[in-house]
């Protein structure tokens, strides 16, 4: 059961990682795009 309950953890923070790491590129693209 803590094996279970460890990936799901994992699988979460990755999730959230990504989210960030989206959130980041958008934002300077969006930038990039409003300097043009």
């Amino acid at each position: 059961m803590a094996k279970k309950a460890a990936k799901k953890a994992t699988k979460k923070a990755a999730k959230k990682t990504t989210k960030k790491a989206a959130k980041k590129t958008t934002k300077k693209a969006t930038k990039k795009a409003s300097k043009k």
